[in-house]
C-alpha cells in the first residue's frame, strides 16, 4: 500500500486538476469527491499555497493569475467595484477580484447597489468623490441605460454584463461575463445523452440572467437533438406550494422527463415536492440546476451548471489593470467564459 507521502501527492495533483478545470474549488466539494475530511483538504490547500500553486481563499482556493497573461504589478492603483448583491453568486466573484488585486498590488473599494440603477449611480459618484480612483469594475442593473458609463472619467470593466455599443466619442467598454448559451447547451446535451427527448425549463424571472438562460435554452434544444416543443415556466418555486404541483402536473401532461431549473433553491423545492408525491428523481424526472450555489445540498444532490465566478472577478481586475498600465494602445477586450457542468445524482438515469 502506498505510504502517506505518495497518497498526499496524488490527492494534491487531483486537487490541482480540479482547480485547473473549474478555476475555483470548494473545500466541502473536494472532501466529498476525494472521500476525505475537510481538514485534510484544507491541509492540502495550505501546502499548495505555500508552493504558490494556488491562491487560498475562505472555503476553498483559486487559480493564481497566469504570469504569462497577467499585467505587471500595479503601483498604488485604486480600483472601485460595485456589485448588486453581497450574498448570492457575488461572494466568489468578489473573492476572485480581491485576490487578483492583492497579487497585482492594487487597492479595491467594494460597494453594493441592491439591483437599483439609481443606487448604482450614487455609488459611482461617491467612489469618484472619495479621492483617487483609477478604474471601476461594474455590474449594473441589466435593464439600466449604460450609455453614460462610457463617459465616466476613469476606465471601466463590466462584470457579468455584456458591453453595449457606445458612440464613437465614448471610451470603449470592456467586459467579462459567462457564456450562458454554452452553459445551457452543456446541460441539454447531458440530458439528451441520458435518453431524454422532452426537456423543459423553469426560470426565475427576477434573475438578471433569466433572459440569457431562456435564450440559450431556445437555441440549444436543436443542437442537443431534443424535441421542438418544450415546457417553459417563468416563475419562482422556492417557496413551494401549489405552483410546484402545477409544474409537476405540466411535466406529466406534456411528457417532459427532465427539467433545467434556474436557480438552485427552486430546483431543491421541486425535487423535494416530486419525492413527496411519489415521483423518483431522477427515475421519473431528471433535474439539472443552474448556478451551483447550494445544488449539492439537494436530495438527491443536484447536477448543476456552474457559471464561472472567481475567474470572472480575477479576470476583470487583470483586464482593468492592463488597461490602466498599457493605455489606449491595448485593444478593448470582451471575454466570455464557459460555465462547467457538475454531474451529480439528480440527472443520471438509473441502471437496471
Amino acid at each position: 500500500m502506498p505510504d502517506d507521502h505518495i497518497l498526499n501527492a496524488q490527492r494534491r495533483e487531483r486537487l490541482l486538476a480540479e482547480l485547473r478545470r473549474h478555476g475555483a474549488v470548494r473545500v466541502a466539494e473536494l472532501a466529498a469527491l476525494f472521500q476525505v475530511s475537510p481538514v485534510t483538504v484544507r491541509r492540502d490547500i495550505a501546502a499548495l499555497a505555500r508552493e504558490h500553486r494556488l491562491v487560498r481563499v475562505h472555503g476553498g482556493a483559486l487559480l493564481p493569475p497566469d504570469p504569462a497573461r497577467s499585467p505587471a504589478p500595479a503601483d498604488r492603483l485604486t480600483l472601485g467595484m460595485i456589485v448588486p448583491d453581497l450574498d448570492f453568486f457575488w461572494p466568489q466573484v468578489i473573492t476572485g477580484a480581491r485576490t487578483a488585486a492583492a497579487v497585482l498590488g492594487a487597492g479595491l473599494r467594494l460597494r453594493g447597489s441592491g439591483y437599483d440603477p439609481e443606487e448604482d449611480r450614487r455609488q459611482i459618484a461617491r467612489l469618484l468623490e472619495t479621492g483617487r480612483l483609477d478604474g471601476l469594475l461594474l455590474a449594473p442593473d441589466v435593464h439600466d441605460d449604460l450609455s453614460g458609463i462610457g463617459a465616466l472619467p476613469v476606465p471601466c470593466v463590466l462584470v457579468e454584463r455584456a458591453a453595449p455599443a457606445l458612440g464613437p466619442s465614448a471610451r470603449p467598454l470592456e467586459s467579462v461575463r459567462n457564456d450562458h448559451d454554452a452553459g445551457v447547451e452543456a446541460a441539454l446535451r447531458h440530458l439528451a445523452g441520458q435518453g431524454h427527448r422532452r426537456v423543459g425549463l423553469v426560470v426565475t424571472p427576477i434573475s438578471p440572467n433569466a433572459a440569457l438562460i431562456e435564450q440559450g435554452f431556445t437555441r440549444g434544444r436543436a443542437a442537443a437533438g431534443l424535441d421542438g416543443d418544450a415546457l417553459l415556466v417563468r416563475d419562482t418555486l422556492r417557496t413551494g406550494g401549489d405552483r410546484v404541483d402545477e409544474v409537476l402536473r405540466a411535466c406529466a401532461a406534456t411528457g417532459t422527463t427532465a427539467l433545467l431549473v434556474h436557480s438552485d433553491p427552486d430546483a431543491i423545492a421541486l425535487a423535494r415536492r416530486a419525492t413527496e408525491t411519489g415521483l423518483r428523481v431522477p427515475g421519473d424526472l431528471a433535474l439539472v440546476s443552474y448556478d451551483d450555489e447550494v445544488a449539492r445540498q439537494g436530495e438527491p444532490p443536484l447536477t448543476a451548471v456552474r457559471p464561472a465566478k472567481g475567474q470572472i472577478g480575477r479576470m476583470a481586475v487583470e483586464m482593468l489593470v492592463s488597461r490602466l498600465t498599457e493605455g489606449d494602445r491595448r485593444p478593448a477586450n470582451r471575454l466570455q467564459l464557459v460555465p462547467s457542468l457538475v454531474v451529480r445524482q439528480s440527472s443520471l438515469r438509473p441502471r437496471h
